[in-house]
């Protein structure tokens, strides 16, 4: 099998954030899809593993963040591949506490979604979460970081916990 047909899938990069009690965090993701317009649903995976998916489960509300394409890579390492566990992702960023009470990351967003928890879906290493988009707003204009331009333009490497991590192609241990 020829796994970088893999990466000609179409994907964007942004950043879900969560909360677990009054703990605030955040993550890069790429597996993210808006799934109905009635009413507005996305859907987003993210690994069992990761930190955001506990505050996910716990709290029931999610933000997204759609990323600039001009964000450095800076800001993505300390969302994609730093452990909320260890430190205060929104430490030094610009956020705001949302109506569903999740943190939305402000600093290099186009525009963000509001989301409540309605469905999930166990995956092996991955639970695809999905809710209804509950507010959202467009605060900047640009253009959206895509997933070929973090790889081909900002020379990104993919994490192992990543939904989208081939081993070999564009990959980093880091997490």
């Amino acid at each position: 099998m020829d796994e970088k047909a893999l990466e000609k899938i179409g994907y964007g990069l942004y950043i879900v954030s969560s909360r677990k009690g009054k703990k605030l965090n955040g993550q890069i993701v790429n597996a993210l899809i808006q799934t109905t317009c009635e009413p507005f649903a996305i859907a987003v995976s993210i690994n069992k593993k990761n930190f955001t998916h506990e505050c996910i489960v716990e709290s029931g509300v999610f933000s997204v963040s759609i990323l600039s394409a001009e964000t450095d890579m800076k800001f993505i390492g300390t969302f994609g591949f730093r452990d909320g566990r260890e430190i205060e992702k929104m430490s030094g960023y610009n956020y705001k506490i949302g109506k569903t009470t999740a943190p939305i990351v402000l600093d290099n967003t186009l525009a963000y979604l509001e989301v409540k928890l309605t469905d999930q879906l166990e995956l092996s290493t991955h639970t695809i979460f999905v809710g209804e988009v509950v507010e959202a707003e467009v605060i900047n204009e640009g253009n959206p970081m895509t997933y070929a331009y973090y790889h081909q333009v900002k020379g990104g490497k993919t994490p192992e916990r990543a939904a989208t991590y081939i081993p070999g192609l564009h990959s980093s241990s880091a997490r």
